[in-house]
Formats: structure tokens, C-alpha cells, sequence
């Protein structure tokens, strides 16, 4: 039999989007099989209080799932912090676990996609993550196979094992050592050219992120991550409704009318490319990145 394993949901202040993601949840067949945990932040500032109230009304009301937990943070933690505490508490007492945010819509296949893939793929301790999003790029006509691997990982609609949680490094200890060698910030740029500077945000808080460290631990470790061949969530909070997320059409997707397996999942270079111009900054901002990043390792370098 298969496992079915636990999906862990973070919400905030937006009810409407809150209440999309839990029905889409619903119309998955294994919905009433699985566990349910939400957390819910509390208020950062008196605007939020109302609707955060809504949201927690809305969570009592609740069903068609096997059993439901859910957490009222008493203070506001924002979602990095949220997110990491709350799937460390749900990894201590699961292997495996499934994680949504309150603005994304799943297919009505996501869960067997996840379950199938953290069940298949558990014992490849190279496989990081396991993504129910896949970005609005061309797969090539001929690749043979409904699921494929990157090294990205991805934060919306995914899945990890407690092995490789508790790998993370949240600190980023090495960070200093990263962000000095040229050749290792090349490797990590050819997941994305956004993402060195991105670290170096999160290092100076300038922005909290615990995708990008969750990346970093992948990225060190060697890890790469399982991917649908058409994606099985779309975000339904670019609307500029989010704390994190600005207006955008580029993420767009339309979800899979299908089931999709998730083995065999292979590495392809052509999809690697496609990965990589999808999340490539435009040319002024590549060279903003830059100077920051060379304005960073002088100053390091001075304190030495």
C-alpha cells in the first residue's frame, strides 16, 4: 500500500486565497487520507488583525481531510521563520512531508504525484526535494518521460524528507567562503542568476528566505530535485496580494489535466537551459547584481 504522507500549510491574512487553496486540495482523491497541518501566523501590524480572523474562522470550519491539526501562532514569525520551525515540528514525528503556502492551487493529481515520488525516490539520498511546480517553459518534444530533475529547488508546492531537512545548514556558516570563489558562485548561477545575489540578501537581511538556503543545502551537497513535466500548482496570490510576491504574469502556468508520474525523472540539457534563461534577471539587473556582490568580498576583505 502507499504511504500517503502529511501536508503541512502556512497561511496568513488572506482568506480568499486561503479558502481556493484548501478546495483544490479537497478535489484530490487522496485529500481524505492524509493528514492536515496549518499554521497560522498572527497579526504583524492592527491592519491585519481582522483579516487574520477571517482566516482563523475559516480553519475551524474545516473538513475532508483525515485528521487536522491547527497551529494559531500567538506572535508574528513571518513565513522564513514560520515555515522552518513548522516543518521541523511536523519532520520530528513524520519521514516525509508534503508543504503548500495559502495561495496555491493544486491539480487534482498533486497528491498522488507527491506521495508517489517521496515513496519511490526516499532511498536516493541525491534527490533533495520533490516539486509540484514546474515553470512555464518548453520541454523538449522529445523527452520521454513525465517528470524530469533540476538542481533548483522549488517553494511552491513541494515536498522533503526529514533526512535532508536536517541537513540544512540555516546559518549558512560557509557563506563568506561561497561568496568569495568565483568558480563556485559561476556553478550556483547556472540554477539561476538571481540566486548568489539572493543568498547575499538573506545573509544581510536584507530579505528573509528560507528557499534560498534550503537551495544553498542542496547546492553544497550536490543534490538535485524532481520535477513534473507540466506543472501540478499554480500561484493564485501574484495578484500583488502576497508579502512576498509582486503583481506578475510571468509565472503563470496552466495546471495538468492529467496524471503524471514521477519516474523515471532524468537530467536534460535542454530543460537545464530553458531552467536557467527562465530565471535569469534582466541584463542591468545581472550587472546591479554584480557590483553588490564585488561590493560585498571588498569590504569582507578589508575586515580580514
Amino acid at each position: 500500500m502507499q504511504a500517503i504522507y502529511p501536508i503541512v500549510l502556512f497561511c496568513y491574512n488572506r482568506p480568499i486565497h486561503l479558502e481556493k487553496t484548501i478546495d483544490a486540495l479537497k478535489a484530490n482523491n487522496l485529500s481524505r487520507l492524509s493528514e492536515l497541518y496549518i499554521y497560522s501566523d498572527a497579526p504583524k501590524t492592527a491592519k491585519d488583525v481582522d483579516k487574520v480572523k477571517l482566516v482563523r474562522t475559516l480553519l475551524a470550519h474545516i473538513q475532508g481531510f483525515k485528521h487536522i491539526t491547527v497551529v494559531e501562532r500567538t506572535s508574528n514569525m513571518g513565513l522564513a521563520a514560520s515555515v522552518i520551525s513548522g516543518v521541523s515540528e511536523v519532520l520530528q514525528h513524520h519521514t516525509a512531508c508534503i508543504i503548500l503556502e495559502d495561495d496555491l492551487e493544486t491539480s487534482p493529481f498533486f497528491l498522488n504525484f507527491m506521495n508517489q515520488a517521496l515513496s519511490i525516490h526516499e532511498k536516493n539520498d541525491n534527490i533533495f526535494s520533490v516539486s509540484g511546480y514546474c515553470p512555464p517553459i518548453k520541454i523538449p518534444h522529445n523527452y520521454p518521460h513525465e517528470a524530469f530533475l533540476f538542481p533548483r529547488i522549488n517553494s511552491w508546492g513541494w515536498a522533503t524528507w526529514r533526512n535532508r531537512w536536517q541537513k540544512v545548514d540555516w546559518e549558512v556558516q560557509d557563506f563568506n567562503q561561497f561568496i568569495s570563489n568565483k568558480k563556485q558562485r559561476a556553478q550556483l548561477a547556472q540554477q539561476g542568476t538571481d540566486l548568489p545575489v539572493m543568498l547575499l540578501k538573506q545573509q544581510q537581511k536584507k530579505i528573509t528566505s528560507w528557499a534560498v538556503r534550503f537551495n544553498q543545502a542542496c547546492f553544497n551537497l550536490g543534490g538535485t530535485n524532481v520535477y513534473p513535466i507540466r506543472s501540478m500548482v499554480r500561484n493564485v496570490g501574484a495578484d500583488g496580494s502576497g508579502t512576498h510576491m509582486k503583481s506578475s504574469g510571468k509565472y503563470a502556468v496552466s495546471l495538468t489535466h492529467q496524471p503524471l508520474n514521477p519516474t523515471p525523472a532524468i537530467k536534460n540539457s535542454c530543460i537545464d537551459q530553458a531552467f536557467k534563461r527562465f530565471y535569469r534577471p534582466s541584463l542591468y539587473r545581472r550587472c546591479i547584481n554584480r557590483i553588490k556582490i564585488a561590493h560585498y568580498i571588498c569590504q569582507q576583505s578589508k575586515t580580514i
